[in-house]
């Protein structure tokens, strides 16, 4: 019920933002003037995803279109968690109860680009696929640059679909993957194929994760096996009014409660899948380590992983774990590109080590490791979190981890230089639309490669490029060079 009280008032908004732009108010972009864009995701919680992909858009989205043309604002739920983060931008506080803060805070920009990857689902939770259309729906109503950036389509709730089809018809959404082109098509809703844009982050330098590692026991030279985690289970997350008075008056709900209004999915069945997923990888790696000598070591990747990442580890008699409260985005990204194979269960887990071409595994509870892994051809090392198999399947992906590393390897490199061009593509997309919007604003001239469209790279990412471009020829993306 809640959910839908979100999703009404937020439709509302939008259609008093639309009247009154057609009655005058409001103001679009002028020449001569900053553009004003504010970046609309899920920071602020220590999810390294999120921070990540939001860090690499800025970056970017300023280098294409020049930092002294661009004032940019980024959502955060707690600013100490973001401190730090996002150089040269501004934050402003994303409050849990945030239709008034959208109707107050879009307005004053003159366009909106949404960040969260998983941006039309349901999966996760109903409030923050509504908070990213009310962002983009908001900017749209207002004839004011409206783009979903790096975005995944999944299925959504019939009120949820139906506000995305209302909303972002004037939206272009530069999706990760052609299957969430293909749903969001059948909405109506303009897209580009594009990917995710963590892959040109650059963490610590790799000193600083060896160092790290050394810290918590490692010797130096023992192959390393990082495990990212998560509660596959606990998913999506609602608003509950009648969980929330429980919470207060009698403390029930105490395990689910995520915070505010909200909680996360929970019961017998949950549990019970739960503890098979995490029973199931502590054998995996119980057993594995008893066939190698590795030095294991869990992370987690958003402050809600450590739970899971403290309970394998207590399994396996106490292994150490890292997490995102006590390391930043770029210590814990320089700590994973350390790691030598790596079983994950978080996206971006995978995706920020692929640079370092460490040997990774996903067990995946979506289509979002799926698709990456299908991507590399590497399909065998993909499993489900609720497997019946799970356990020896694990062990078989783990063994091939630690024999045919350099294989994998090969498989890694090339992905992320194709997804590198891919990248830059998604910036050529983004500046044709603020041209179809913004007309006036200067925009590049002359000859550009596709690297023009990316932020600077590191050295790393260039001596991937040099490495495998030219093995790569087959999936260029199309971005020539232009001559304007």
């Amino acid at each position: 019920m809640m959910d839908l009280v979100l999703e009404a008032w937020v439709s509302s908004i939008i259609e008093a933002r639309k009247l009154r732009w057609m009655l005058g108010g409001g103001q679009a972009w002028k020449p001569g003037e900053k553009l004003k864009l504010l970046f609309a995701g899920y920071n602020g919680t220590r999810n390294t995803g999120s921070d990540v992909r939001v860090e690499e858009m800025l970056r970017q989205i300023r280098h294409i279109l020049g930092p002294d043309r661009v004032a940019f604002t980024v959502m955060s739920q707690n600013f100490e968690f973001s401190r730090d983060y996002f150089k040269g931008t501004a934050q402003v506080h994303l409050p849990d109860i945030f239709p008034p803060f959208l109707s107050r805070e879009v307005p004053r920009h003159h366009g909106v680009v949404a960040c969260e990857g998983s941006m039309f689902k349901s999966k996760f939770a109903n409030a923050l696929t509504t908070m990213m259309i009310g962002s983009l729906g908001i900017a749209a109503a207002e004839n004011k640059l409206s783009v979903g950036y790096g975005a995944e389509a999944g299925h959504m709730d019939p009120m949820v679909a139906k506000m995305c089809a209302r909303f972002c018809k004037e939206t272009l959404v530069i999706t990760r993957n052609e299957e969430s082109r293909s749903i969001l098509r059948e909405l109506g809703v303009p897209t580009e194929l594009g990917t995710d844009t963590a892959w040109t982050f650059e963490p610590e330098p790799p000193a600083y994760g060896q160092n790290a590692l050394r810290k918590i026991g490692w010797d130096g030279s023992t192959p390393v096996l990082v495990v990212c985690p998560i509660n596959p289970f606990e998913w999506p997350v609602r608003a509950s009014i009648g969980k929330l008075v429980a919470h207060s008056v009698t403390g029930a709900y105490k395990d689910s409660h995520y915070r505010s209004v909200y909680f996360h999915n929970s019961g017998p069945e949950a549990e019970r899948a739960y503890q098979y997923y995490l029973k199931s990888i502590a054998n995996a790696v119980g057993n594995f380590r008893k066939q190698r000598n590795v030095f294991v070591v869990m992370a987690a990747m958003e402050r809600l992983d450590a739970r899971p990442a403290r309970k394998i580890s207590e399994w396996l008699g106490g292994v150490p774990v890292l997490t995102s409260d006590d390391y930043n985005m770029y210590q814990l990204v320089s700590i994973l590109r350390s790691c030598n194979m790596m079983v994950s269960s978080r996206y971006h887990g995978i995706v920020t080590s692929m640079p370092g071409l460490v040997a990774s595994a996903g067990v995946t509870m979506d289509e979002r490791i799926r698709n990456l892994m299908n991507e590399r051809g590497h399909q065998d090392l993909l499993m489900n979190v609720d497997d019946a198999d799970l356990e020896p399947r694990l062990l078989m992906a783990m063994d091939r981890l630690a024999r045919d590393t350099e294989r994998i390897a090969d498989g890694i490199g090339r992905t992320v230089v194709k997804n590198l061009k891919v990248m830059a593509r998604m910036g050529v997309y983004f500046e044709e639309e603020l041209q179809r919007r913004y007309p006036d604003f200067p925009t590049h001239r002359g000859e550009l490669n596709w690297e023009d469209y990316l932020p600077p790279l590191s050295p790393n990412l260039r001596n991937l490029c040099a490495r495998y471009d030219a093995a790569s020829e087959e999936a260029e993306v199309g971005l020539e060079q232009r001559t304007a």
